[in-house]
Parts: C-alpha cells; sequence; structure tokens
C-alpha cells in the first residue's frame, strides 16, 4: 500500500476551477466514506480550503481516484485534468509537510493552514477513514510544521490576506477611517479581517450571518452591530467596504441586490472582497463601473511582494522537510518487517513457554532445581538455535558464505567467535 496525493490548488488552477471542486464542510465525512467505500482506498482524508482542495490516501491502484474526484463533483474528468496533480509516496508526504508548514500557501508562512489541516483530519476520524500509516503521516506532519515554525523566520512579517484587503480599500478610499464596512460570514477569515480593519478604526463595523448567536460572538470583540444573512440586500447601500466570506455553495450577493445598491448611493464607489470559495459574490458584479471587485486570486498579487524577504527561511524550512521525509519514508518501510517480526517473536515465546512447562513438570516430580534450571536453559538454547543451525548446515556452493555472512550479522558474531 502506498500513500499518494491528488488535488489542485492556486499554483495550478485559477479560481473558476477551484470553486466547482470544493468540498463542502457539512458533506466532507460523507464524501469521505464514499471515497473510501467507491474506489480501492484503505485510508483518506480531504483537505478543501480557498485555495486547494487535496485527497490524501492509501491505496495499491490511484487512478481510480482522480474519476471519483471529478464523478463526485459532476464535472468532466477531462476538464479537470489539465489542473490536476497526483504525487507518488515521497513527493506525497513532502507535499503534506510543505502544506502544514505554509511553504505552498498563497500567503507564505501563514498559520491558518495548519489549522484547517487538523479539522481536515478530524473529520477523517470522525468518517473512519484514517488507519494506522496515514495518522502517522499527520502525527509526524504537525511535528515538522511546529518545528518549521519554531526554528525558521518563515513566519515572520507575513502580508496576510486580510491586511491585503486592508490594502487593496486604502487604494480607493483614502482612509479606511471614514468607511463604513460590512463583513458577510462570521467564520476565523471574517475575524481575521475584522481585526485588521478595526485597527483603522472605521466609521462603523456590522458582522451579517445566518446564525445570530455566531455574529454576535464576532461582533462583541469589535464593537459591531450585526445582521441576519437575509438583511444584507436592503442594508447593502449602506456600507462603503463589503468582505465576504461563507461556505455557502451559490452567491450571497447577486448582480442584482449590488446594482440596487449603487442606484441608492447615488454611484458613490463600493470595494468589495470576495474570500469565499465558491465565491460569494456574482462574478459580473466586477463589471459594474463604481464596484470595485477583488477575489483571493487578486489578494494574491499583493502578498507576492513580502515573498521576497522570506526566501532565505523558505530555504530553510525546505532543509528541515526533506530530512523528516526521509524519516518518514523510513519508518514506512519498516512496517513490512512487522508481519515477520512479529511472528518471530510468538514463534520465540511459544519454545520459551514449552521448555516452562517441561520444566515445571521436573520440578513437581521432586528434581533438582538446579539441574532444571540447567535443563530449562539447555533446552531453550537447542531451540532457539536448531533453525539458524539448520540454515546454515543445508547452505550449499557459494551460497554458503552469503548465509554464513547474514547469520554472522543477525547474531552480532565476528568470525572469530
Amino acid at each position: 500500500m502506498q500513500l499518494f496525493a491528488l488535488g489542485l490548488n492556486h499554483h495550478t488552477a485559477p479560481l473558476a476551477i477551484r470553486e466547482q471542486v470544493a468540498f463542502r464542510p457539512e458533506r466532507l465525512v460523507q464524501a469521505l466514506a464514499d471515497f473510501v467505500r467507491a474506489k480501492p482506498v484503505k485510508e483518506a482524508a480531504i483537505l478543501s480550503t480557498c485555495n486547494r482542495t487535496e485527497l490524501y490516501f492509501a491505496t495499491q491502484q490511484p487512478r481510480h481516484a482522480a474519476d471519483w474526484f471529478a464523478e463526485y463533483h459532476r464535472v468532466a474528468l477531462q476538464d479537470l485534468s489539465p489542473y490536476l496533480y497526483t504525487l507518488p509516496q515521497r513527493d506525497a508526504v513532502r507535499h503534506v509537510f510543505r502544506v502544514a508548514s505554509g511553504l505552498d500557501s498563497m500567503v507564505i508562512g501563514e498559520p491558518q493552514i495548519l489549522g484547517q489541516m487538523k479539522d481536515a483530519v478530524r473529520q477523517a476520524e470522525e468518517a473512519g477513514t484514517l488507519g494506522a500509516t496515514m495518522h502517522k503521516l499527520f502525527q509526524r506532519t504537525f511535528s515538522v510544521a511546529k518545528e518549521v515554525r519554531s526554528t525558521t523566520a518563515i513566519g515572520a512579517n507575513i502580508v496576510s490576506m486580510a491586511a491585503a484587503a486592508v490594502h487593496l480599500s486604502e487604494r480607493i478610499f483614502e482612509r479606511v477611517s471614514d468607511q463604513r464596512v460590512l463583513f458577510v460570514g462570521a467564520g476565523e477569515m471574517i475575524e481575521l479581517c475584522a481585526a485588521h480593519f478595526g485597527g483603522e478604526k472605521p466609521r462603523r463595523i456590522t458582522i451579517a450571518n445566518r446564525t445570530l448567536s455566531r455574529a454576535e460572538a464576532v461582533a462583541g470583540r469589535f464593537g459591531a452591530d450585526v445582521l441576519r444573512l437575509d438583511q444584507v440586500g436592503d442594508a447593502l447601500p449602506g456600507y462603503d467596504i463589503v468582505v465576504s466570506c461563507t461556505g455557502s455553495p451559490l452567491p450571497v450577493i447577486g448582480l442584482g441586490v449590488v446594482e440596487r445598491a449603487l442606484k441608492a448611493r447615488r454611484r458613490r464607489p463600493m470595494v468589495m472582497v470576495d474570500l469565499a470559495v465558491p465565491r460569494d459574490i456574482e462574478p459580473e458584479v466586477a463589471e459594474l463601473d463604481d464596484v470595485f471587485l477583488y477575489t483571493v486570486d487578486d489578494l494574491a498579487q499583493v502578498v507576492d511582494s513580502g515573498l521576497e524577504s522570506r526566501q532565505a527561511a523558505v530555504v530553510e524550512a525546505e532543509g528541515i522537510i526533506d530530512e523528516r521525509v526521509d524519516g518518514f519514508l523510513h519508518w514506512l518501510d519498516s512496517r513490512d518487517t512487522v508481519p515477520t517480526i512479529r511472528a518471530l517473536r510468538e514463534h520465540a515465546d511459544q519454545l520459551r513457554q514449552a521448555e516452562l512447562e517441561r520444566a515445571l513438570r521436573m520440578l513437581a516430580r521432586g528434581d533438582d532445581p538446579q539441574k532444571v534450571l540447567e535443563s530449562l536453559s539447555q533446552g531453550l538454547t537447542n531451540k532457539l538455535m536448531h533453525a539458524p543451525t539448520r540454515f546454515l548446515n543445508d547452505a550449499q556452493g557459494d551460497h554458503r558464505g552469503d548465509c554464513t555472512q547474514l547469520v554472522q550479522r543477525l547474531f552480532n558474531l565476528s568470525r572469530d567467535d
């Protein structure tokens, strides 16, 4: 059984493709069960974020995974194939380590991906699709990510997506402090964005969410107002900056709603930042003259400017990862010997038990304990040495020399012994 990684990400696929194959969080556990049941896959986990959708799995036949992936999302495989990658064992392990460490992220070194991967593992555990191999893989993965972040400067001076959203808003509005900001959603990314925008002290902050209690929990941190998600359309004209990141499979802000908002605003400009995958804001909104719509791919261009300063840390981190990949693969290879080791120990224990029972019978009939111990040790020695002695005696010709060297290594013998 081999480990593989299959998927696509922001390096290989545009947003329009990524949003077609994103897994809805509430369906991920069932998707894992379907994947394992439908294909010859022994273990599996799925990581689905704004920037990537990846399957990590253990199998002997990886070619069927891409078929399942395309079928599940109802996309023709020929349309996905140009964007997909399938990584075999060594490359797959290295890729997982790099992803968790933030080296494959749109923002190099960002910490959110580690939490997202931990969530993916929890969901795989809930689905019952993690076995010993992948459980160990993710244990090592989290250990490597911690080492990379604690021993290198990979996370220093990160230009985050949230900070980039503020930067793009400042391109349109000279001061964020004069603007009203609406956040649609109440997840981790919205909290990060609210913290960054909150630092600029905007005139008003509002959190809109389907679940008001969650919106209130986030709003309480920033002194913000709250709205129900179904109230966004009517409230939209009152906001200059809109940042949206929900888990909705369909847009929550449509073209018509934005057109009506602009009319009510008398064409005053709006900045709209869509951090969701699939997108929350209909792409056609970008064609409106007075709307500046940015997606996660647009924000990536902003954060790329901070990459050069982190290159030395990246090189150092890559070195750590390569070393840890070798260590994990050594552990993986050693698992092939586990059945033989178990059988050897069971065989030795059976011999021990037989000699022990014989010794107890001798003691029960009154034999001298000293002679019983001597007989026990001799009997155990003879039985343990029987197989290797016969192995050497049966060896013939040139093969005998190889057998002799093997036994010498096996029992740590020198030629003079």
